[in-house]
């Protein structure tokens, strides 16, 4: 019994010594999996465990791809595999950064399926609604799927003076959505696809108004926070949740959650159930979540604050797509946050993926393509 985990890892050496003596080719033999590899997949891993180990270890081994520091996959609602970097755990909150946005449309389409708001009526923002203004025509299905028309750069060099930045951080911090609303219009409100986290805050102001008419910021702040632990969190278990707030008490719904790995996994898992939660309760209109992910009419990769994996169209052909429709099911869809954050979901697989870590804009292509060969493992059913 003692020899057999030695011929298991000494067979590949073997076999590669004694092609070499024969003068073939030597085969790409790959390492032999480590301990740590081999522990992070559990009995319930619905796939060879040996190849998805190996699929996992690449992800926080393989040179290029920035470093992950978290993973969960679960399959058919089971935890298939979970792994962390040095110095995060299973209690490690991580930050969210745009992973956000998708909770935030979550938090929507709860208030316009109790009547508190509306999709296709322009956006109740006092502001917009003065005689002449062009904004008035901007509805709440325009902010959600980034169409609004608003003057709102997430990118930009330099970085620091990007709309973004200066609404997270600098002269928009006190009262991001006063000054997110308060830019002008660059383009036809509905015509054209803008990515923004601008928006987001927007729309988590208007959630916040539409829970309560205080303007004190510790109410605001509290009826948030409770509607959001209440409706959402709490039947989902996802009890490490942490949100963030401006001064005015505006939720920054598109870049400030912390949450651990499991947590995430357990919002990409309702996600996935239609809305939703493990005990079977529909916590949001099952028709919401399909109106999430299905493709804008401006964006085939972007629905309600969510990205999709549906191939460009001729207007997208020449950029470069944030997820990967050639390695896997249209269906998939995905929360990405800044530097390489990604809950990545395919009802057709039945496969919810977690990635958390930091990945430059030059290393995530290829980790997506990582993480792509995890999923591959497991067919569509």
């Amino acid at each position: 019994m003692d020899r057999i985990p030695y011929l298991r890892f000494a067979a590949p050496a073997a076999l590669a010594v004694a092609l070499g003596g024969c003068g073939g080719a030597l085969p790409n033999v790959p390492a032999p999996l480590t301990d740590e590899a081999l522990a992070a997949v559990t009995d319930r891993a619905g796939a060879p465990k040996d190849q998805l180990a190996r699929a996992v270890d690449e992800l926080f081994t393989k040179e290029g791809l920035g470093e992950t520091r978290a993973l969960v996959l679960m399959a058919d609602g089971e935890l298939a595999a979970e792994r962390y970097g040095t110095g995060y755990d299973k209690d490690t909150r991580f930050l969210s950064w745009s992973v956000a946005k998708t909770v935030t449309a979550v938090m929507i389409g709860m208030l316009v399926a109790d009547g508190k708001l509306a999709l296709d009526d322009p956006a109740p923002i006092a502001m917009w609604q003065r005689p002449g203004d062009p904004r008035a025509e901007i509805t709440l299905r325009h902010l959600l799927q980034m169409r609004s028309g608003l003057r709102h750069s997430e990118d930009g060099d330099p970085p620091y003076d990007t709309l973004r930045t200066r609404m997270l951080f600098l002269d928009g911090r006190d009262d991001m959505a006063r000054w997110a609303k308060e830019q002008p219009l660059e383009a036809e409100p509905g015509a054209e696809f803008e990515y923004s986290s601008n928006t987001t805050v927007i729309l988590a102001d208007l959630a916040a108004r539409a829970l309560t008419s205080s303007e004190d910021p510790d109410a605001r702040r509290a009826a948030v926070d409770s509607f959001l632990h209440e409706r959402l969190f709490d039947p989902l278990g996802m009890d490490s949740m942490v949100l963030e707030y401006d001064a005015s008490g505006t939720l920054i719904g598109g870049s400030f959650m912390h949450a651990t790995a499991r947590d995430w996994a357990k919002f990409g898992e309702f996600m996935r159930r239609g809305g939703r939660s493990p005990a079977g309760e529909q916590l949001v209109p099952s028709r919401w979540i399909e109106a999430m992910t299905t493709p804008s009419p401006t964006a085939e990769q972007y629905g309600f604050q969510t990205w999709l994996n549906r191939p460009f169209g001729s207007k997208g052909a020449e950029e470069r797509h944030p997820l990967f429709p050639d390695r896997a099911p249209h269906s998939l869809f995905s929360l990405i946050g800044h530097m390489g954050q990604y809950v990545l979901v395919s009802p057709e697989q039945r496969l919810t993926l977690v990635r958390l870590g930091q990945s430059a804009s030059a290393e995530r292509p290829p980790m997506l393509q990582e993480a792509a060969d995890v999923l591959a493992l497991y067919p569509v059913r």
